[in-house]
């Protein structure tokens, strides 16, 4: 039992090498022309008395083709538009995939599965899928079972999900995928767009809960939602695909397309960044006022301007201090005295 079930997971992709169907098309017309043609002189021949046994297996050969093995071969007949493939089954054993755009015939016994076309929409996914333009999610029907092999793309929905600092985010990301093994995408799941979904919310998860949104110490080596967008998505792609090789399909791409905090903290994230930038900007006026008043002191002094105490450059000190570092314009006070 054990080796059945590994044998069903490691199931390997069957390319069909089938007929050219237009000239099986044309034979079977001809050919139920020619049985529509005995039916009718078999029918003559019984109703004139005359070879009745000929006439008769005229009627019953005629008859038989013309309305059983000609319309079944016509059920054999498959189109295949370009990037769209057919997996078939033959008695319920997997009989192969048809690729490639023509007209084929196969096997008329053989029926094409696919189980996304038995849930008929996509609508039940938490993303959505990318559709035809004046559409949308719940609106696409999936008209036959035939699989895209086309690149296509999910835009999951956002997500609240704490962050590694316990700080609750929203999250949305973009993932470009496509089937590569159609025998896994049928048969190892139940529904691979429904999968490729649930899997994309899982893997979203466990990257989020790695990293906080974003980090106030000076430390730019540490990884960030906000500062490393780039790694956190190529490490969503990395986990995403893991999870999804069983079903038969690569991810080309993800990539974030929103991120905040989430609305009830935003408020009070967007003050908290808001100090640390009132901060670090005070703290660069602070350096750049010591520097300019001690390289006033020094040129005074060095050239011998004026001789200061050490009172009186303790004044100057503050009242340039003052200037420099003040939110508004200095009023100038003339003194008319004497400086000391």
């Amino acid at each position: 039992m054990a080796n059945n079930k590994e044998k069903q997971k490691d199931i390997q992709e069957i390319i069909l090498q089938a007929r050219k169907g237009m000239p099986v098309l044309v034979l079977n017309i001809i050919l139920i022309l020619i049985a529509l043609f005995l039916f009718t002189r078999g029918t003559i021949a019984v109703s004139s008395e005359g070879n009745i046994t000929l006439g008769v297996l005229a009627m019953i050969v005629g008859a038989f083709y013309a309305f059983v093995v000609g319309p079944i071969m016509f059920i054999g007949l498959k189109v295949l538009k370009p990037k769209e493939a057919l997996v078939l089954t033959l008695f319920g054993k997997y009989y192969g995939t048809l690729k490639g755009e023509g007209f084929y015939f196969v096997n008329p016994f053989a029926t094409a599965v696919n189980p996304v076309a038995a849930t008929g929409t996509a609508a039940k996914t938490s993303g959505a899928f990318s559709v035809p333009a004046g559409k949308t999610t719940q609106q696409v029907q999936i008209p036959n079972k035939k699989i895209s092999l086309k690149t296509s793309t999910l835009n999951n929905e956002k997500q609240k999900i704490n962050d590694l600092l316990g700080n609750p985010i929203e999250i949305g990301v973009v993932v470009i995928w496509r089937v590569v093994n159609t025998a896994k995408a049928v048969f190892n799941v139940d529904d691979y767009l429904e999968y490729l979904s649930i899997q994309c919310d899982s893997a979203l998860r466990d990257i989020v809960r790695k990293y906080p949104y974003d980090t106030s110490s000076e430390d730019n080596s540490e990884k960030t939602l906000r500062g490393s967008s780039q790694a956190v998505a190529n490490e969503l792609k990395e986990k995403l695909q893991e999870k999804v090789e069983i079903a038969g399909l690569e991810i080309l791409e993800a990539g974030i397309t929103h991120l905040a905090y989430a609305p009830e903290i935003a408020a009070a994230m967007l003050q908290r960044q808001q100090a640390s930038a009132i901060i670090d900007a005070r703290q660069m006026i602070v350096e750049g006022a010591v520097s300019m008043v001690e390289m006033a002191l020094n040129q005074l002094s060095d050239n011998e301007i004026v001789d200061l105490d050490e009172e009186r450059k303790a004044a100057m000190v503050s009242n340039l201090l003052v200037i420099l570092c003040g939110n508004r314009d200095a009023q100038p006070v003339i003194n008319s005295g004497s400086l000391y």
